[in-house]
Protein backbone atom coordinates (compact mmCIF):
# COMPACT_ATOMS: atom_id res chain seq x y z
CA UNK A 1 0.00 0.00 0.00
CA UNK A 2 2.83 2.53 1.02
CA UNK A 3 5.11 1.31 -2.44
CA UNK A 4 1.22 1.62 -4.39
CA UNK A 5 0.84 5.19 -2.68
CA UNK A 6 4.62 6.46 -3.22
CA UNK A 7 4.96 7.78 0.89
CA UNK A 8 8.57 6.95 1.92
CA UNK A 9 8.94 5.13 5.06
CA UNK A 10 10.78 7.46 6.80
CA UNK A 11 9.90 10.71 6.98
CA UNK A 12 12.70 13.54 5.47
CA UNK A 13 15.02 15.25 7.85
CA UNK A 14 16.60 18.81 7.01
CA UNK A 15 19.87 18.93 8.02
CA UNK A 16 19.61 22.23 8.90
CA UNK A 17 17.24 22.02 11.00
CA UNK A 18 19.35 19.70 13.58
CA UNK A 19 20.72 21.98 16.36
CA UNK A 20 24.25 20.27 17.10
CA UNK A 21 25.15 20.44 20.64
CA UNK A 22 28.68 21.77 21.49
CA UNK A 23 31.41 19.75 21.94
CA UNK A 24 32.31 18.96 25.69
CA UNK A 25 35.07 20.92 26.63
CA UNK A 26 37.57 18.68 28.88
CA UNK A 27 40.19 20.40 30.83
CA UNK A 28 43.39 18.71 31.12
CA UNK A 29 44.14 17.17 34.17
CA UNK A 30 47.15 18.11 35.77
CA UNK A 31 48.09 16.46 39.35
CA UNK A 32 48.90 19.14 42.48
CA UNK A 33 52.61 19.82 42.53
CA UNK A 34 53.21 22.14 45.73
CA UNK A 35 56.72 23.77 45.70
CA UNK A 36 59.11 22.38 47.71
CA UNK A 37 62.24 23.95 49.95
CA UNK A 38 64.58 25.33 47.35
CA UNK A 39 62.50 26.36 44.94
CA UNK A 40 62.07 30.24 44.59
CA UNK A 41 59.06 31.61 46.33
CA UNK A 42 56.20 31.88 43.78
CA UNK A 43 55.60 35.34 41.75
CA UNK A 44 52.49 36.82 44.55
CA UNK A 45 51.31 40.11 45.73
CA UNK A 46 49.24 41.04 48.90
CA UNK A 47 46.75 43.72 48.26
CA UNK A 48 46.90 46.58 50.63
CA UNK A 49 43.19 46.77 50.86
CA UNK A 50 42.35 45.98 54.73
CA UNK A 51 39.21 43.91 53.85
CA UNK A 52 41.41 41.45 52.78
CA UNK A 53 43.12 41.07 56.35
CA UNK A 54 41.93 40.15 59.69
CA UNK A 55 44.50 40.50 62.86
CA UNK A 56 43.15 38.65 66.30
CA UNK A 57 45.01 39.24 69.47
CA UNK A 58 44.04 36.55 72.56
CA UNK A 59 40.81 35.70 70.37
CA UNK A 60 39.68 39.53 70.35
CA UNK A 61 39.72 41.01 66.93
CA UNK A 62 41.69 44.35 66.34
CA UNK A 63 42.71 46.47 64.01
CA UNK A 64 46.12 48.32 63.43
CA UNK A 65 48.39 48.89 60.78
CA UNK A 66 49.40 45.87 58.21
CA UNK A 67 53.57 46.36 58.24
CA UNK A 68 53.34 45.42 54.34
CA UNK A 69 57.08 46.22 53.89
CA UNK A 70 58.53 43.85 56.96
CA UNK A 71 56.39 41.19 56.24
CA UNK A 72 58.88 40.34 53.39
CA UNK A 73 62.17 42.07 54.69
CA UNK A 74 62.17 39.07 57.46
CA UNK A 75 61.80 35.20 57.01
CA UNK A 76 58.38 34.79 56.78
CA UNK A 77 56.07 31.27 57.91
CA UNK A 78 53.19 30.69 55.79
CA UNK A 79 50.07 28.34 56.66
CA UNK A 80 47.73 27.84 54.11
CA UNK A 81 44.16 26.94 56.20
CA UNK A 82 40.71 26.08 54.98
CA UNK A 83 37.64 26.02 57.69
CA UNK A 84 36.40 22.86 55.30
CA UNK A 85 39.43 20.88 56.92
CA UNK A 86 37.29 20.77 60.16
CA UNK A 87 39.60 19.71 62.80
CA UNK A 88 42.43 19.26 60.87
CA UNK A 89 42.19 23.02 59.86
CA UNK A 90 41.73 23.70 63.74
CA UNK A 91 44.82 21.92 64.84
CA UNK A 92 46.92 23.54 62.15
CA UNK A 93 45.97 27.10 63.56
CA UNK A 94 46.59 25.89 67.06
CA UNK A 95 49.52 24.77 65.85
CA UNK A 96 51.09 27.72 64.34
CA UNK A 97 49.72 29.58 66.83
CA UNK A 98 51.86 27.50 69.53
CA UNK A 99 55.00 28.42 68.05
CA UNK A 100 54.49 32.50 66.92
CA UNK A 101 56.70 33.68 69.45
CA UNK A 102 59.40 31.60 68.89
CA UNK A 103 58.84 32.68 65.25
CA UNK A 104 58.96 36.22 66.09
CA UNK A 105 62.19 35.69 68.41
CA UNK A 106 63.75 33.92 65.57
CA UNK A 107 63.15 37.30 63.50
CA UNK A 108 60.13 35.73 61.59
CA UNK A 109 56.78 37.14 60.74
CA UNK A 110 53.55 34.58 60.71
CA UNK A 111 50.62 34.49 58.32
CA UNK A 112 47.69 32.73 57.50
CA UNK A 113 46.27 32.61 54.08
CA UNK A 114 42.60 31.95 53.59
CA UNK A 115 40.12 31.99 50.88
CA UNK A 116 36.93 31.92 53.45
CA UNK A 117 36.62 35.13 55.57
CA UNK A 118 33.38 33.92 57.35
CA UNK A 119 32.33 34.84 60.85
CA UNK A 120 32.37 31.27 62.03
CA UNK A 121 36.14 31.77 61.88
CA UNK A 122 35.63 34.72 64.30
CA UNK A 123 34.35 32.30 66.76
CA UNK A 124 37.06 30.09 66.01
CA UNK A 125 39.47 32.43 67.16
CA UNK A 126 37.78 33.25 70.24
CA UNK A 127 37.18 29.64 71.11
CA UNK A 128 40.76 28.67 71.17
CA UNK A 129 42.43 32.05 72.21
CA UNK A 130 44.27 32.81 69.23
CA UNK A 131 46.61 35.54 68.32
CA UNK A 132 47.43 35.62 64.37
CA UNK A 133 46.79 36.89 61.08
CA UNK A 134 45.26 36.59 58.47
CA UNK A 135 44.89 37.33 54.16
CA UNK A 136 42.20 36.76 52.22
CA UNK A 137 42.80 35.13 49.29
CA UNK A 138 38.98 34.35 48.00
CA UNK A 139 40.28 33.35 44.57
CA UNK A 140 42.56 31.19 45.21
CA UNK A 141 45.42 32.55 43.42
CA UNK A 142 48.07 32.50 45.85
CA UNK A 143 47.01 29.22 47.11
CA UNK A 144 47.49 27.82 42.98
CA UNK A 145 50.99 29.74 42.53
CA UNK A 146 51.88 27.69 45.58
CA UNK A 147 50.33 24.32 43.93
CA UNK A 148 48.16 23.62 46.44
CA UNK A 149 45.04 24.16 45.08
CA UNK A 150 44.37 23.47 41.57
CA UNK A 151 40.74 23.65 39.81
CA UNK A 152 41.70 20.63 37.29
CA UNK A 153 42.71 18.29 40.77
CA UNK A 154 40.10 18.98 43.49
CA UNK A 155 40.88 17.86 47.00
CA UNK A 156 37.64 15.46 46.87
CA UNK A 157 39.45 13.42 44.78
CA UNK A 158 42.48 12.62 47.37
CA UNK A 159 39.84 13.22 50.66
CA UNK A 160 36.30 12.07 51.63
CA UNK A 161 34.26 14.09 53.50
CA UNK A 162 35.06 17.25 52.05
CA UNK A 163 32.60 18.26 48.93
CA UNK A 164 34.49 21.58 48.11
CA UNK A 165 37.56 22.51 46.61
CA UNK A 166 40.21 23.81 48.71
CA UNK A 167 43.77 24.61 49.28
CA UNK A 168 45.78 21.95 50.63
CA UNK A 169 46.91 22.42 54.31
CA UNK A 170 50.41 23.79 54.22
CA UNK A 171 52.92 25.20 56.06
CA UNK A 172 55.94 27.35 54.27
CA UNK A 173 59.13 29.19 55.59
CA UNK A 174 60.36 32.17 53.24
CA UNK A 175 63.47 33.57 52.97
CA UNK A 176 64.03 37.33 53.13
CA UNK A 177 66.09 36.50 49.46
CA UNK A 178 62.50 34.76 48.59
CA UNK A 179 63.67 31.19 48.85
CA UNK A 180 61.49 28.68 50.24
CA UNK A 181 63.37 27.29 52.94
CA UNK A 182 61.03 24.89 54.32
CA UNK A 183 57.67 22.78 53.52
CA UNK A 184 55.55 21.04 55.26
CA UNK A 185 52.15 19.18 53.72
CA UNK A 186 50.97 15.77 55.07
CA UNK A 187 48.66 14.10 53.17
CA UNK A 188 47.20 11.57 55.36
CA UNK A 189 47.67 13.63 58.57
CA UNK A 190 49.58 10.87 60.28
CA UNK A 191 52.83 13.14 61.32
CA UNK A 192 52.89 15.27 64.01
CA UNK A 193 53.12 18.86 63.28
CA UNK A 194 56.66 20.11 62.94
CA UNK A 195 56.83 22.83 65.57
CA UNK A 196 60.78 22.38 66.04
CA UNK A 197 61.87 22.25 62.42
CA UNK A 198 59.93 25.14 61.35
CA UNK A 199 61.37 27.43 64.46
CA UNK A 200 64.82 25.93 62.97
CA UNK A 201 64.75 27.15 59.76
CA UNK A 202 62.93 30.68 60.65
CA UNK A 203 66.16 31.21 62.63
CA UNK A 204 68.25 30.18 59.92
CA UNK A 205 66.54 31.88 57.24
CA UNK A 206 67.25 35.62 59.32
CA UNK A 207 70.77 37.09 58.03
CA UNK A 208 71.53 38.75 61.68
CA UNK A 209 71.05 35.40 63.69
CA UNK A 210 72.61 33.49 60.58
CA UNK A 211 75.42 35.53 60.75
CA UNK A 212 75.47 34.94 64.41
CA UNK A 213 76.10 31.16 63.89
CA UNK A 214 78.43 31.47 61.24
CA UNK A 215 80.70 33.47 62.98
CA UNK A 216 80.27 30.87 66.27
CA UNK A 217 81.07 28.06 63.94
CA UNK A 218 84.07 29.55 62.61
CA UNK A 219 85.47 30.44 66.32
CA UNK A 220 84.66 27.41 67.35
CA UNK A 221 86.38 25.60 64.11
CA UNK A 222 88.98 28.22 65.17
CA UNK A 223 90.18 27.13 68.47
CA UNK A 224 89.38 23.13 67.77
CA UNK A 225 92.01 23.92 64.80
CA UNK A 226 94.24 25.09 67.80
CA UNK A 227 93.93 22.37 70.09
CA UNK A 228 95.30 19.81 67.48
Amino acid sequence: MLAALNIPKYPYFDMSEIIQEPDLVFKPYQSLKPVKAGDRLPDFSLQKDYAKWQQFFNGAEIHGPVLFNQLFNKPLVIGFYSSHWQQYGLELLNSLNAIQHEIKAGGGNLLIISSEKERSLEKIIWDNNLSLTFYFDSDKEIAEKFGVYSESDPIWNKFSGIDTNVPLLATYVISPNGQIEYDYIDPDFSKTYPSKAIISAVQKSDPLVRNINNKFNRQVDYYRGRAH
